[in-house]
């Protein structure tokens, strides 16, 4: 049986993922065979794996850090939020339904056994186990059906480490508070503190840090240093919404309420010059070198948003001379009509914002596969990305076709056996030249695509960019940054200690 060690945090935000990425790259390193988990997950940022289940892009990351392939059975329940009261339920992968907030807490204890069946099958391959945690275990009011936190940890008699962050302020509190509100037998399972995003002077907490441990009677592990490395967290995007200095080139991305696999444009901040805004206004939008319209789980309430808001007409306005691109929800936006005769979002079809000749129906099976192909035969300023291989993965609910089918069947591109039958290119192309959209998610992340449409950009705009005079490998970037990571960590975590717990753990 594999041996367990659970990262747990005062609240969201406080870098659980994070910490389990680096635990697992240094289980990794040190010749173990490791395997990330979540129970339970809320996020619009999922991913698809070779087998076609959906699952949490936090534990991808954490999969990728431990230098294996993303399965399932690391993530058996996402729930992807369609509102502010209510979410679709994904169990092992799949779509079960969406539900309200009260049905589904009522619902979710029937998935302990879907738990613990993908627990024992990662037991199978791994001889150590991280889970993360969610959110905060001392929720009083959710505490007596919990099946991520405690009362995880309690199932497969884990370790508990838990974090708070400092840099929000009120560390001390954050942890003695947690640790008050946890039962008995919970507080048991707390091993030692974690005291996350510090920034300064380490002598001058150390007073603080005794009185931790005396009133908390459990040992701080480490105090983990403000990290500066380019690795998604699962609660990331509030600190990407700050950014508002623009760069040499400048891309802006429309910020939806119901956004989705917002990392898709990651790539594109790790470029020198460049910088990704993310803009939910017409004030903020202004005149940018780029405009991405990203994915979202509601398309048709947040095409009724940008048109309420008047961010539709900017963008369209813009388009005549600014490139604009669509993933997904944003690529269907872009077309000419989306249908939703099953009522899948809102119950209504709406006219789309006409800038690609698409149409598009909701459907009620959802699109969940990887792809791979070949970018050709795009025009305009987007014939820059012609013969370059992608390599991403698809997921949908909807059918997009072309308004004129027999000449999408003449720029018929790149497409992936893979792909669902379907007479539309894998980036569509309006006939000026200046839009287009595609299905695929992390279209941008394989090879030098981003690199050229950078360049692109900065040729249009008659800029140079340092970062411009050679192809940047997005993957082996990545790569060295969990590399960093795990140094850090190794810095200043008390390693002995962790390995210490894992073996004295309870199986």
């Amino acid at each position: 049986m594999s041996k367990v060690i659970m990262i747990q945090g005062t609240m969201s935000n406080a870098g659980k993922s994070l910490l389990a990425a680096g635990l697992c790259r240094i289980f990794k390193q040190d010749g173990y065979r490791v395997a990330p988990f979540k129970s339970q997950n809320m996020a619009l940022n999922s991913f698809i794996t070779k087998d076609g289940f959906e699952m949490g892009r936090a534990q991808v990351v954490q999969a990728r850090a431990a230098g294996i392939e993303p399965s399932v059975y690391m993530n058996p329940i996402l729930l992807k939020p369609v509102s502010d009261m209510g979410s679709q339920v994904i169990v092992n992968g799949k779509p079960v339904s969406n539900m309200p907030a009260r049905k589904y807490f009522a619902y979710k204890k029937q998935l302990i056994p879907d738990i613990i069946h993908a627990f024992k099958k990662l037991e199978e391959q791994a001889d150590i186990i991280v889970i993360e945690g969610a959110g905060s275990p001392a929720e009083i009011n959710l505490k007596a059906d919990d099946i991520v936190n405690m009362g995880l940890a309690k199932l497969v008699g884990a370790p508990v480490l838990l974090a708070g962050d400092i840099d929000r302020g009120g560390v001390f509190a954050q942890l003695l508070g947690t640790l008050m509100l946890l039962e008995p037998d919970e507080k048991e399972l707390v091993k030692g503190l974690i005291i996350n995003k510090f920034r300064g002077d380490k002598t001058i907490l150390a007073p603080g840090i005794v009185m931790l441990e005396e009133r908390g009677h459990v040992p701080v592990a480490g105090v983990i240093p403000y990290m500066k490395v380019a690795i998604e967290e699962e609660d990331s995007l509030s600190e990407k919404l700050e950014q508002s200095q623009k760069g040499l080139i400048d891309l802006a991305v429309i910020r939806l309420p119901r956004m989705s696999n917002y990392t898709d444009f990651d790539v594109f901040e790790q470029l020198s010059g460049v910088s990704v805004r993310y803009v939910h206004n017409v004030r903020e939008l202004e005149t940018p070198d780029c405009i991405f319209l990203p994915g979202s789980k509601n398309t048709v309430g947040d095409l009724l948003w940008m048109r309420q808001s008047g961010i539709e007409a900017a963008v369209k306005k813009l388009s005549k001379t600014t490139p604009v691109i669509g993933i997904c929800g944003g690529f269907q936006m872009l077309g000419e009509s989306i249908a939703d005769p099953f009522g899948i979002e809102q119950g209504m079809d709406a006219p789309g914002m006409g800038l690609l000749p698409i149409q598009t129906t909701l459907t009620k099976e959802k699109t969940r596969l990887q792809v791979t192909g070949t970018i050709d035969h795009l025009s305009g300023v987007w014939s820059c990305l012609n013969g370059s291989p992608y390599e991403g993965y698809e997921i949908h609910m909807g059918k997009s076709t072309a308004v004129n089918a027999s000449s999408s069947k003449e720029k018929k591109v790149g497409q992936s056996p893979k792909q669902p039958s379907s007479d539309l290119p894998t980036v569509v192309c309006s006939e000026n030249g200046m839009v287009c959209g595609s299905y695929v998610h992390g279209l941008f992340d394989e090879g030098d695509l981003a690199w050229k449409l950078v360049k692109m950009l900065a040729d249009k705009k008659n800029v140079t960019l340092e970062a411009l005079q050679s192809g940047f490998d997005y993957k082996k970037f990545q790569e060295s940054q969990y590399d960093l990571l795990a140094d850090t960590i190794r810095q200043h975590m008390d390693m002995d200690f962790v390995y210490r717990i894992l073996r004295e753990a309870k199986i």
